[in-house]
């Protein structure tokens, strides 16, 4: 299978993506809604997702319910599961192993100018290594870039500071990547440069977790900033309603709806008990 044909996978015909992150249990013992929204992915496919990015473990736990949805396998996992600031990570898998799932593409963090020594360095040599790979073989990498750390933190505003969003994105590109997933920060301005320095499509980490109206305008100014979409974990797993929130990011990012209009559709559309 050539690469374009994954990518398509991954994103919609009109070249947008709404990808739900199932990947928590890598990451955190705060994993609420994961298997649920895993369980029923296929109705979340239903009402506009594009694409699940998943483990190594929920590809096979979950193979029945994921067979004929587009996949992104997590190649790599916080170091330190309990520390939910993710210190660093470590890379388990590679392309091979998503060749083996039936994967249409792979997703590492590299932690541009991270303070644990030799983070950053392993970073960059594990999305440079699966770059490769991924010319070899045809499979889409998508490098989530955060600047200095995984979490935003109030005593470094590097974190949040487009400048540093945008040079790590471009840091993504420039080692391989096919595809940036990185933090926004809601101002359409702001974020056109961040999308503009990537040279890559670009996929918004899932954002704030806070009340829908506000999560729906954030999601809305980053489509007007060339934003492709987003890749989304608490705030749609986590949703009493996983299923209107799915269909209502959809009538947003796909059909370019209106905040008001994706309300509605939150409040129309029921996930089953």
């Amino acid at each position: 299978m050539d690469k374009a044909r994954r990518l398509n996978h991954i994103f919609g015909h009109d070249g947008k993506t709404i990808i739900v992150a199932l990947d928590g249990f890598g990451f955190s013992d705060h994993t609420d809604g994961v298997d649920y929204s895993v369980k029923n992915v296929k109705n979340l496919v239903k009402y506009g997702l594009n694409c699940a990015l998943v483990t190594y473990g929920q590809a096979q736990m979950f193979e029945k319910e994921l067979v004929d949805v587009p996949i992104v396998l997590r190649v790599d996992g916080n170091a330190s599961i309990f520390d939910s600031s993710v210190p660093t990570t470590h890379r388990f898998f590679d392309v091979t192993d998503a060749l083996k799932l039936g994967a249409d593409g792979v997703v590492c963090m590299p932690m541009p100018g991270s303070k644990y020594p030799g983070a950053e360095i392993a970073s960059y040599q594990m999305i440079s290594d699966l770059a490769k790979q991924g010319q070899i073989w045809n499979m889409p990498v998508l490098a989530e870039t955060l600047p200095i750390s995984y979490a935003v933190q109030k005593d470094d505003p590097h974190t949040n500071d487009p400048h540093y969003i945008a040079t790590a994105a471009r840091l993504g590109a420039e080692y391989g990547a096919d595809i940036i997933k990185t933090r926004f920060t809601g101002d359409i301005e702001s974020d056109k440069k961040i999308v503009q320095n990537a040279k890559r499509p670009c996929v918004a980490l899932g954002g704030p977790k806070t009340d829908n109206k506000t999560y729906f305008e954030y999601v809305h100014n980053l489509m007007e900033a060339g934003v492709k979409g987003i890749a989304c974990g608490r705030n749609i797993t986590q949703d009493p309603n996983p299923v209107g929130k799915v269909a209502a990011l959809s009538a947003i990012i796909h059909e370019g709806k209106s905040v008001e209009e994706a309300l509605k559709v939150y409040n129309t559309v029921q996930s089953e008990k």
